[in-house]
């Protein structure tokens, strides 16, 4: 692997950095500015922050200038999310957007919908929401039972998706849809990926409220909602190919922003284990606590390393196909390591998001509920082992 960035890399660092410093407010940069902010409030404050971001030229980082990125290699993409996560930036409000559609549609799309998507999405102006997980179909995408029938030059859709992200927030859905029945015991055939506008009639979005308090996540439900034929991304009966495409670059991406991330919410959890009292001493005293600390940090040092390997490969312009599934597998896991640990430190007090030792608990609390999740989405732990065992290893089934 390669540690060193080259003197264009670190020009963009300070550019960025410098953007930051004189951009992003310190009160931004604090759990308490949040905190104090209804769900419909914060997300506003973070969607004009980051169009202001778009419009000084730094998002899409990694994408083609003729799509309105910057045309920036691996390594500017992964110093952007490390200074991101060093400032402590509000995280983006149109994730599967920017991640998987935009380079989705570059790759497939038709030149209307590059011109249509794209731009609108880059600067937040239309946010995005992903429509795949469905009641009776969530680690089995392809038992997906949503219709969407040609009526003239529409589709009429009926059905329900489950676990979408921005959901109340969102102005159109990426959707897979039946928009012909299964060719014989080809599950994935008959699938399409479309386009779709939330703001008609036929489309209700309910909030999923998390244990969290918030609500991410949402339902939506479509009615005889409808979607123009030219909205479909990579062509009727593609769905599947489309999606596969799409959920590659979810997985494909160097881990360095989230390493930088847990290894300072593992140095909070450090602090608090040092301030907090355990039988008269400092829980940070605790030899078997230390030894979970220590087992957490040497996770965090190890995710560093593969990031770095990852890196370096995509700098090189190596496609790491399948053993993207590792990646997903590090942090997830390492995020874990470190939540556990923060359970450890203070035991099931750490359920209650209001506890103060001294400090607010607020922020972390919710990141180590939030773990919990993280092996789930994207692919389970159990289905990326799978992939590497059968994929990468070469095993057999």
């Amino acid at each position: 692997m390669d540690l060193r960035h080259s003197e264009q890399d670190e020009q963009f660092r300070a550019e960025f950095r410098a953007w930051l410093d004189a951009n992003l407010p310190q009160e931004m940069r604090e759990p308490a500015f949040w905190a104090d902010l209804t769900d419909d409030e914060a997300f506003e404050a973070r969607r004009s922050w980051e169009a202001g971001k778009a419009r000084a030229g730094f998002a899409g980082i990694q994408w083609p200038t003729e799509y309105g990125g910057r045309g920036g290699t691996p390594t500017m993409k992964a110093i952007y999310d490390e200074e991101m996560a060093l400032a402590n930036a509000p995280a983006t409000v149109n994730a599967l957007g920017l991640a998987f559609l935009g380079p989705t549609v570059m790759a497939l799309g038709t030149e209307q919908q590059k011109k249509s998507i794209i731009a609108p999405l880059l600067n937040c102006e239309t946010i995005w929401c992903q429509g795949f997980s469905e009641p009776g179909a969530g680690s089995d995408l392809a038992a997906l039972q949503m219709r969407a029938e040609p009526q003239g030059e529409d589709y009429l859709l009926n059905g329900q998706k489950i676990w979408t992200t921005n959901a109340m927030h969102g102005d159109r859905i990426f959707v897979l849809a039946r928009t012909s029945p299964p060719d014989g015991g080809k599950r994935h055939a008959g699938i399409s990926m479309l386009l779709v506008d939330m703001h008609q009639s036929g489309v209700e979005a309910r909030p999923l409220k998390q244990m969290t308090g918030e609500s991410e996540f949402g339902e939506v439900f479509f009615t005889d909602a409808t979607c123009p034929n030219s909205e479909v991304l990579g062509g009727e009966g593609n769905g599947w190919a489309t999606a596969m495409l799409l959920l590659s670059y979810e997985r494909g991406a160097s881990a360095i922003a989230q390493y930088t991330e847990y290894h300072r919410q593992w140095e909070q959890v450090v602090a608090i284990a040092r301030e907090l009292d355990r039988d008269g001493r400092p829980a940070s005293a605790d030899p078997v606590l230390r030894q979970q600390l220590a087992g957490a940090l040497v996770e965090l040092e190890c995710l560093k390393y593969h990031s770095w390997h990852v890196l370096t490969a995509t700098a090189q312009g190596k496609d790491l196909g399948y053993e993207a599934s590792m990646t997903k597998i590090m942090w997830s896991e390492t995020f874990r390591r470190v939540s556990d640990a923060y359970e450890a430190v203070l035991g099931t007090a750490f359920q209650v998001p209001g506890l103060s030792t001294g400090r607010s608990l607020r922020e972390l609390t919710a990141l180590a509920m939030w773990s919990r999740s993280c092996t789930i989405w994207g692919g389970s732990q159990q289905v990326q082992r799978n992939v590497v065992a059968e994929r990468v290893l070469g095993l057999p089934r």
